[in-house]
């Protein structure tokens, strides 16, 4: 009983298989028979079909076509969009330290009158040379 199970669903698999494989299979590619001719063949001798396109027809040195998934993929997996999001995140920052200098640069500058030291004396900055500035 168990053995008469089993080699129903062995039959079944290898039909099932067979007859996918044969459909899957571009035309030009297929030896023997035509495409069409195949399908006929595997739906009328179903295990001999599927063994003689599994043997004769099937194309050789050629592996299944996996069809290719072209939806849009999750931002987490997509490269490229991590590398311009950290990107954009370091230009954030810079023109943020950027803001936060010309802030201090322009507090220092109301502090005293124009043209003035650190200090507010009015001395010219002057560096090793002795060259004013």
């Amino acid at each position: 009983m168990l053995f008469r199970v089993v080699l129903a669903v062995a039959v079944l698999v290898i039909f099932v298989y067979g007859l996918v494989d044969v459909i899957r299979t571009d035309a030009r590619l297929t030896r023997g028979i035509s495409k069409p001719a195949w399908i006929i063949v595997m739906i009328v001798l179903p295990v001999i079909g599927a063994i003689l396109w599994l043997l004769v027809g099937r194309p050789r040195n050629t592996t299944p076509v996996r069809q290719q998934y072209s939806g849009p993929t999750a931002p987490d997996d997509d490269p490229d969009f991590l590398r311009n999001l950290e990107m954009r995140r370091r230009n954030q920052a810079e023109a943020a330290r950027l803001k936060k200098l010309k802030d201090e640069l322009e507090s220092k500058g109301d502090d005293g009158p124009a043209g003035t030291g650190p200090e507010g004396t009015g001395d010219a900055d002057t560096h090793d040379t002795g060259d004013v500035k």
